[in-house]
């Protein structure tokens, strides 16, 4: 199954696709689901993140056209979400990277598909030389797609999320414009 995607810039008709990834399924490693008025707060947020110069960070909404026939094949499909944003670590001006497939799309390389594409849109339009992600140590779907994407697994950390909730996770980097490679995860 082809697994190619767009990325379309986050917009206020994407609230949809939010409330959607916050539901229990979506939400599970990420200290269950927000209330409403978090989720308006969060799109306000992707909103004006999406407004800002590129290289300040980007929420996308991922799109994906399945070849072939049957349900959905050939028709272009919402599927989940992907960005990245600015942020210090270790004393470091970094990104970091965060993406949402929904349930119904997962376990087709579409998360795999679209932080590729992101990684593509960094490389063109960032300033800083290493993008991040921190997928908890209990969730091998998302510390697979980093391995997949080519990130540099660089050990556990504890890593606050929801803020002020330390939670174990994997400190994943993937450094722009250069050859991936390093260690992975034990266990």
């Amino acid at each position: 199954m082809e697994t190619h995607v767009r990325l379309e810039p986050w917009s206020a008709g994407d609230f949809w696709l939010l409330e959607r990834k916050n539901e229990p399924a979506m939400t599970q490693f990420l200290g269950g689901p927000e209330p409403a008025a978090k989720l308006a707060d969060r799109q306000r947020r992707y909103e004006a993140l999406s407004a800002r110069e590129p290289a300040a960070g980007r929420m996308f909404r991922v799109v994906w056209t399945p070849a072939g026939e049957g349900p959905g094949g050939g028709r272009a499909e919402s599927v989940g979400s992907v960005g990245f944003w600015e942020r210090e670590w270790q004393g470091e001006p970094v990104y970091e990277s965060g993406w949402g497939i929904l349930p119904e799309f997962q376990g087709h390389g579409l998360a795999v598909a679209a932080l590729t594409e992101l990684l593509a849109y960094v490389r063109a339009h960032g300033s800083r030389d290493s993008v991040h992600a921190f997928p908890g140590t209990d969730h091998p779907a998302s510390n697979a797609v980093c391995r997949r994407a080519g990130f540099e697994y660089l050990g556990d950390v504890d890593f606050e999320y929801p803020p002020g909730v330390p939670h174990p996770s994997c400190d994943w980097r993937y450094r722009v414009g250069r050859p991936p490679g390093g260690l992975t995860p034990s266990g």
